[in-house]
């Protein structure tokens, strides 16, 4: 099924980090949603790297040059600074070797982009202290037992991991339940508390 891009609130956040004419790879591209999006709002040379043989069906029905491949095997055969951006979008969460596909990003691009559900966000908490259960909410959609996501992590855990890459935050972006912007002013510990998703622009 295609994802509707009213219900992926951190697509236009992605988008509005992108000068027009730049080149982007988009790693996990899915049914191409954003990498369309891209092209139609700011004429990207955009370039698509898709697990499944279903998402890069849809992305060729779209029109959008995607390859099948794995993230965490595949990156590796990218040229250094190959590309303008490498985005990582709501994916990261789906890797099985997070810090690698980080690391690969930052290699490829001269900036990187990556979202992801935050699971310190406050009903995830709340979930795990009053039902005893794992969370199943808008942006972690699945059951424990049939979830693709094999390493979630809280937007703190994010941070410390790029600060273990030597990467530098040159911009980043909480999003509320409602996709709002939670205001710049924050500290860190208030946007892992409030924070559904996240959005970070990253350099080496």
């Amino acid at each position: 099924m295609s994802v509707n891009r009213a219900q992926r609130v951190d697509l236009e956040v992605v988008t509005d980090l992108i000068p027009p004419q730049s080149r982007v790879l988009d790693v996990g591209s899915g049914d191409g949603v954003l990498l369309e999006l891209l092209q139609e709002t700011r004429q990207v040379d955009g370039r698509g790297l898709e697990l499944s043989q279903r998402g890069v069906n849809e992305c060729v029905a779209r029109g959008l040059s995607v390859v099948q491949g794995d993230a965490d095997t595949d990156l590796k055969f990218y040229p250094d600074k190959g590309f303008d951006f490498v985005v990582l979008s709501q994916t990261m969460q789906a890797t099985r070797n997070p810090k690698v596909v980080l690391d690969e990003l930052l290699r490829i691009g001269n900036r990187a982009i990556v979202s992801f559900p935050n699971f310190g966000h406050w009903r995830v908490r709340f979930s795990l202290l009053i039902k005893g259960r794992m969370p199943v909410t808008k942006d972690l959609p699945y059951s424990w037992y049939d979830t693709p996501n094999i390493h979630f992590c809280t937007i703190r855990d994010f941070v410390n991991l790029c600060e273990e890459l030597g990467a530098t935050v040159e911009k980043a972006t909480a999003l509320d339940a409602n996709g709002q912007k939670i205001g710049l002013s924050m500290p860190w510990w208030f946007w892992n508390f409030f924070g559904q998703q996240a959005v970070f622009l990253l350099k080496r």
